[in-house]
């Protein structure tokens, strides 16, 4: 089914083409419509095509070391996946599955490929929106690196919590032990003397029952208080591991698909100087 040259202007890496750059591409590509729960494509299959998500809900996956299937993408409206694989003329490396009924857009590497022979400045469009794409995602990395873990785990602590925190930072302070001991010494000493009269006398019961109260509370609450804090440090871990992994993940691929661009242009780029000698002679004038 052909595309409609509108549906391409929502694609980012398509936004800086003209209106017949956007003609010459989408008389190439077609429209692929997906039942819910159809396969796109498959680890191991040829990847003879990218997609470009125009409605619906797709999932992309993988299948990692424990042989566990793993969301790595989400694709949204003008998103593409399916690309590295397709630019690099490999084998796909993940799993596409239509989550609901969902429509498509199928482009393949001889699509681009005439594109590119046929409006040579459209490979620069491209690539200007690729290294767009890598400068967000390079934001996106120093800002979520740059998030305070303490910030978020604040965020989701409930006043229960809070109150642990506090009661263990107090019973664990020099204060506390100070204000006990001046406590203690100011006990004894009114229960000594007043010998006879007084309402706790040696070898003060009393005092050993509120002792063993606070101690039966006090260990608890501490307890509480070292879980809180053993929950704070895997939270900082994993958001951590949250980040490297996104970081690692991103600049790699819009690096080889960067890269691949620039290799597709240069290729093109060389052929038209071969075949147009008024494209060489505009190319020589262009240069200083």
């Amino acid at each position: 089914m052909p595309c409609d040259p509108q549906e391409l202007r929502h694609v980012p890496l398509f936004a800086l083409l003209d209106d017949d750059e956007i003609q010459v591409l989408a008389a190439q590509v077609e429209i692929k419509r997906f039942e819910p729960l159809q396969q796109i494509f498959k680890i191991g299959e040829p990847s003879a095509h990218g997609y470009i998500l125009i409605s619906g809900k797709a999932h992309v996956t993988t299948i990692d070391e424990d042989h566990q299937e793993v969301l790595v993408e989400e694709p949204e409206h003008g998103e593409f996946f399916g690309f590295a694989s397709m630019l690099e003329q490999t084998e796909h490396q993940a799993n596409a599955m239509a989550m609901e009924e969902t429509t498509c857009v199928q482009i393949g590497r001889d699509d681009i490929a005439e594109l590119l022979a046929r409006r040579p400045m459209a490979g620069l469009d491209m690539m200007a929106m690729q290294a767009r794409q890598i400068h967000a995602s390079h934001q996106l990395v120093r800002s979520r690196a740059a998030r305070n873990p303490n910030e978020v785990i604040e965020e989701e602590t409930t006043f229960g919590e809070r109150l642990a925190d506090s009661v263990a930072r107090f019973g664990g302070s020099w204060s506390f032990i100070i204000l006990f001991a001046i406590v203690l010494v100011t006990y004894t000493m009114i229960n000594e003397a007043l010998r006879n009269k007084a309402w706790d006398p040696y070898p003060f019961i009393l005092l050993n029952l509120f002792l063993s109260m606070l101690a039966a509370i006090q260990a608890p609450v501490i307890m509480m208080s070292q879980n809180r804090q053993d929950q704070k440090d895997r939270m900082r871990s994993e958001m951590d591991y949250q980040v490297n992994v996104r970081a690692e993940i991103e600049i790699q691929s819009l690096s080889q698909r960067l890269g691949l661009i620039v290799d597709k242009l240069e290729t093109v780029a060389h052929h038209t100087r071969k075949i147009d000698p008024e494209f060489q002679g505009a190319a020589q004038d262009s240069q200083p």
